[in-house]
């Protein structure tokens, strides 16, 4: 079993790299321009080169993956010759700060043509004073200074170029600034070591946004899961055992109806009769700042949807399980050597029919966490599938490959999961 794990270990970070690569390759030929998706489509050429550089995206695709994936404080170390260091402020912002040889932190602004360097004093005071010791002349000439400026990338400075910078805030437009760089280095440390990087749609950490994402779809995925698997397993085990049947008509073209009707109309259809009709439950989804389970009436209908849907499925897979598994010469011969029914069922048809039914499950459990989309969509859910279809609309590579990353994990840990559970449904299953 260990070197199994293993195995399954090895393969999930392999799958992880492929996805990430096709992730990459397929968001980067896709059409769009990232900055015109952002800023507008009013945005001019100099604004436009100005967002690009400073968020690195004129680089070569191949050196934005490698940033994306191993960071790119190690080439911009390099580069500048100073150690460089990520800290996390008191408010939760992260910062870079190059190192000195006396252990202080700081980093540089050109006004001008003047380094002004900005120091961090461990007891979290600055201090400014003018470093123009700094500056280097190049082979052609020209002076100038690598170094780490006050919004977290490596930057190269050049004396005598007044060029204009045009930085974007959400929420209050464009700030034009002088004294430019000629080159940007956005500073990350990179997915392997925790730093997904910063989301190009709204200039905050994924890591952050994900994880409340993330959180609110496990709220959900995880309330729908308890009650519908359950449910739809008793009901398929109860339909298969009496093929033919009237309870196993009604289960099985109730099961066909609810699983064949597209999630938008059924959640359209529940608020229309369960908000706007009766005004039980809120036809929305508001949080704010509140977690899920905080509002539990605002729950009901984005589960109540999900069940409907998977419902179905789950109960037709499990009915025609059972079917075959009743059909089965071993379950004949457990009748004809006089065995109880209960225990010929309980005992011999059950779990040998729970095999198919629990595949589909953890399958199921991978499309509830970042499938369920349209569900989110109608109900204004904030979690992991609508903020992964945001994401896709603005090319945001961050956090795409992020959300990618965690269905990866979630999908070969299910199966992993699955391959654990058959072990002890069927005895005669073993992994070496």
């Amino acid at each position: 079993m260990a070197k199994f794990i293993a195995r399954r270990c090895i393969l999930l970070l392999l799958t992880m790299l492929l996805v990430s690569m096709a992730v990459f390759m397929i968001t980067e030929a896709s059409p769009g321009n990232v900055a015109r998706n952002i800023l507008g489509a009013f945005v001019t050429p100099e604004q436009e080169a100005s967002f690009l550089a400073q968020l690195g995206l004129d680089k070569p695709v191949w050196l934005r993956y490698v940033w994306w994936l191993t960071g790119s404080d190690w080439q911009a170390q390099k580069q500048i010759g100073i150690p460089l260091k990520r800290i996390v402020t008191e408010k939760g912002f992260v910062e870079w700060w190059a190192v000195k040889k006396d252990g202080t932190l700081v980093r540089w602004k050109l006004i001008g043509d003047d380094l002004m360097a900005i120091s961090r004093k461990p007891d979290g005071t600055f201090s400014r004073a003018v470093d123009n010791d700094r500056w280097k002349t190049d082979p052609q000439g020209v002076s100038v200074f690598r170094g780490v400026d006050t919004d977290n990338h490596v930057v190269k400075w050049e004396k005598g170029k007044d060029r204009k910078v045009w930085t974007f805030i959400m929420g209050s437009g464009w700030k034009e600034t002088s004294g430019g760089p000629v080159e940007y280095i956005p500073l990350k440390k990179g997915f392997i070591r925790g730093d997904p990087g910063i989301s190009l749609r709204t200039g905050r950490p994924v890591a952050k946004s994900l994880f409340i994402r993330l959180r609110n779809s496990l709220v959900l995925a995880g309330t729908a899961f308890v009650i519908v698997m359950p449910l739809a397993l008793l009901l398929g085990l109860m339909a298969g055992l009496k093929e033919g049947s009237l309870r196993d008509r009604i289960f099985s073209v109730g099961g066909m109806m609810f699983s064949v009707i597209p999630e938008f109309a059924t959640g359209i259809f529940l608020i229309l009769i369960m908000a706007v009709w009766l005004q039980w439950v809120p036809g929305a989804t508001v949080f704010g700042e509140q977690a899920p389970w905080e509002r539990p009436d605002m729950l009901i209908l984005p589960v109540l949807t999900l069940t409907l849907i998977e419902l179905g499925y789950v109960l037709r897979i499990t009915r025609a399980s059972m079917v075959e598994v009743m059909r089965s010469p071993y379950i004949r011969t457990a009748y004809l050597k006089g065995l109880p029914y209960r225990r010929i069922v309980a005992t011999h048809a059950v779990r040998n029919a729970l095999m198919a039914p629990i595949t589909v499950i953890m399958l199921h459990v991978n499309w509830l966490m970042g499938g369920i989309v349209i569900v989110e969509v109608v109900f204004g859910y904030p979690g992991l599938g609508k903020y992964l279809l945001d994401s896709a609309l603005y090319k945001d590579i961050n956090a795409l490959e992020a959300g990618a990353m965690i269905l990866v994990m979630v999908a070969v840990g299910t199966q992993l999961i699955a391959d654990i559970v058959y072990t002890f449904l069927n005895p005669r299953i073993r992994y070496g």
